[in-house]
């Protein structure tokens, strides 16, 4: 007969452990009312214990923003098949499955939560936006974009995270038309952008045609139309 001998974590494997309980507290409520308490009581370890691998609740805070951060800027990986526009979908998606299920945590992230200001909570936001801008501009098939298109594409990932932000405050749209919504949002702004930018024009031509009449850059066109009539 064999007796079920727990092993002992590793210190790496008790952070890690450490920082999956912090995001799962943080996803139910804001970091600011998660004690260090509730973190060792749901890892069934003492409170001195977590001091042990943590010096206090913002290196965890930082810790957790920093998974939670690679996590997010991972939603925006896509890959380079099919229309653009089917795939900004499938990105936003990835991206409200996120808000959804870390919803105070994803506020935290993105408003600096206990860390309000930290040059290190800061470069966390800033790698999001980062990686965002990174895989948006591959989709869009070019490495140095002309300064009005890199102004509209980092404007429109502004634009996504305020959106997510203020959608989290009543949930009072139906995500998937705010997914749909930004889309359509990329489209009109890089649209205004082409008009103003021969560059630009040249650079999107191509894209736009491999679009299908189903897809939502057409359903945008088509309402707009429809607004016209």
């Amino acid at each position: 007969m064999t007796t079920g001998v727990r092993r002992r974590l590793t210190v790496e494997e008790r952070r890690q452990q450490l920082i999956g309980v912090a995001l799962e507290l943080f996803a139910r409520r804001s970091p600011d009312e998660v004690s260090i308490d509730e973190i060792a009581s749901a890892a069934g370890i003492s409170r001195p214990l977590v001091y042990h691998y943590f010096p206090g609740k913002l290196s965890l805070y930082e810790a957790a923003l920093k998974r939670a951060a690679e996590d997010l800027a991972d939603r925006f990986r896509e890959p380079h098949e099919g229309p653009l526009g089917a795939r900004l979908l499938r990105v936003m998606r990835r991206y409200f499955d996120f808000v959804d299920d870390h919803g105070p945590g994803f506020s935290a992230l993105m408003r600096g939560g206990p860390a309000v200001g930290s040059s290190t909570t800061n470069a966390l936001i800033d790698s999001v936006r980062q990686a965002a801008y990174v895989q948006i501009l591959s989709h869009l098939r070019i490495e140095e974009p002309p300064a009005r298109l890199e102004l509209v594409v980092r404007s429109w990932i502004s634009l996504a995270e305020s959106t997510a932000l203020l959608w989290l405050d009543g949930r009072r749209v139906p995500r998937e038309e705010l997914e749909v919504q930004l889309v359509q949002d990329f489209a009109a702004l890089i649209a205004v952008c082409a008009a103003h930018d021969g560059p630009t024009a040249a650079l999107l031509k191509p894209l736009l045609k491999d679009e299908p009449g189903d897809g939502p850059f057409a359903d945008l066109v088509t309402r707009l139309v429809s607004l016209a009539a």
